[in-house]
């Protein structure tokens, strides 16, 4: 029977997980199989089952209290999957993705300030705040032009179910 979820278990750290998957694969002399793309590729793998979980179940309420016992060990499971193999690919590409998560965090608060944002889910480009600073390195005009609103149809009707998290996937 699952735990009843109260957040994440404290103590556990990015690094903590990167070490026990670095030393797994050592363990097993696996490194030489784990290259980028190879583990960028069994990435995909899991986050395709991962999908097929809620493939035809329709919207799913947060908390899933549909889901039976065993799906949401099934849930965790593949969750925990993708994870892992997210961490062994920022591992393997020298990157610390905690840090660059934090980084990714500032970045779209800036792009998306709550003021303008709150209750939306327009790109950044809808905003109508002229010549704001994107990330520091670039100036951006946020007012929708006739082509950056056609394109944002085109994102948003290929995946109308996915509605916000398709708008920040091609926000990203």
């Amino acid at each position: 029977m699952p735990t009843i979820y109260k957040g994440f278990k404290v103590g556990v750290s990015l690094e903590d997980l990167r070490e026990r998957l670095r030393k797994f694969a050592e363990e097993r002399d696996w490194n030489q199989f784990h290259t980028p793309r190879n583990v960028l590729l069994a990435l995909v793998g899991e986050v395709g089952e991962l999908s097929e979980i809620f493939q035809w179940k329709g919207e799913v309420r947060p908390g899933i209290p549909d889901f039976k016992d065993e799906e949401k060990v099934h849930l965790g499971e593949e969750l925990s999957d993708v994870l892992l193999y997210l961490i062994r690919l920022a591992d393997r590409c020298n990157i610390d993705l905690a840090q660059a998560a934090l980084n990714k965090l500032e970045k779209n608060a800036k792009k998306y300030p709550a003021e303008l944002a709150k209750g939306k889910s327009d790109k950044y480009t809808a905003y109508d705040k002229k010549d704001r600073k994107n990330d520091g390195n670039e100036e951006i005009s946020t007012t929708p032009t006739k082509d950056s609103a056609k394109s944002d149809q085109l994102a948003t009707a290929a995946l109308p179910s996915y509605g916000h998290l398709a708008v920040m996937a091609f926000a990203a």
